[in-house]
């Protein structure tokens, strides 16, 4: 009896940018989907690492007390990333993050008061980035704050045990309002409510169709039901 012949589409094996960047609030899936991408192009990744910062925990159990510590650790970690990022671009190849530098802005601005921000503002200032280059594409993902909590729920890390629905929901909408005005890269946002990026396969498919048709700076995607 003969086989029913399968047929198999190899994918593209150039990125179709340099470097491109993941962002959105805590639970959404950008490292999952940077992984992913890496596996469906040659790149490399360069991944956060909130666990190197020791006042993370801390800032979760009381945030007005560690905040202004915690925005300054990863100042400090991400000004660093974005050197290593540079220097990964200069020896070719193309990156995959799930970061952008810009973000310590947005995370501080919601957490400190007004004369905090301010003296992070002039610290930061002073932190020597070096040549940092800008993503060829930021994928914006978006997600609910109730489907955040259920994702973040969902994976159980324990420093993560005292995020709020409510904290979730003001992330957000500072992404949100940042992305509004961001002009630094195109941006590509996606709506993650009813896409599974990293088990589905059909979903996945449908994002990397808009990556690579994507004109212009800015674009939307969410999945019809």
């Amino acid at each position: 009896m003969n086989a029913t012949p399968v047929t198999v589409t190899a994918p593209d094996l150039r990125a179709p940018h340099r470097y491109i960047a993941i962002e959105g609030p805590i639970g959404v899936g950008k490292t999952s989907l940077a992984q992913r991408l890496s596996e469906r192009w040659p790149m490399r990744t360069l991944l956060e690492r909130p666990e190197a910062n020791p006042f993370l925990a801390r800032f979760y159990g009381d945030m007005p007390r560690y905040a202004l510590a915690t925005e300054l650790q990863f100042a400090l970690q991400r000004a660093e990333d974005g050197r290593q990022a540079s220097e990964l671009l200069a020896q070719g190849g193309a990156i995959v993050t799930d970061f952008i530098p810009q973000k310590n802005a947005i995370f501080a601005r919601l957490t400190l008061p007004d004369d905090e921000w301010r003296l992070y503002q002039a610290l930061t200032e002073r932190i020597d980035t070096g040549e940092t280059s800008a993503p060829d594409l930021v994928i914006h993902l978006q997600a609910s704050a109730p489907t955040l909590f259920s994702r973040i729920e969902k994976r159980a890390r324990s420093e993560e045990g005292r995020i709020s629905e409510a904290y979730l929901r003001q992330l957000g909408e500072a992404y949100d309002q940042f992305f509004y005005h961001y002009d630094g890269s195109p941006v590509l946002t996606v709506n993650t409510e009813h896409l599974n990026l990293l088990e589905s396969d059909a979903d996945f498919a449908l994002l990397i169709e808009q990556i690579e048709t994507m004109r212009g700076r800015k674009a939307s995607f969410v999945k019809a039901l």
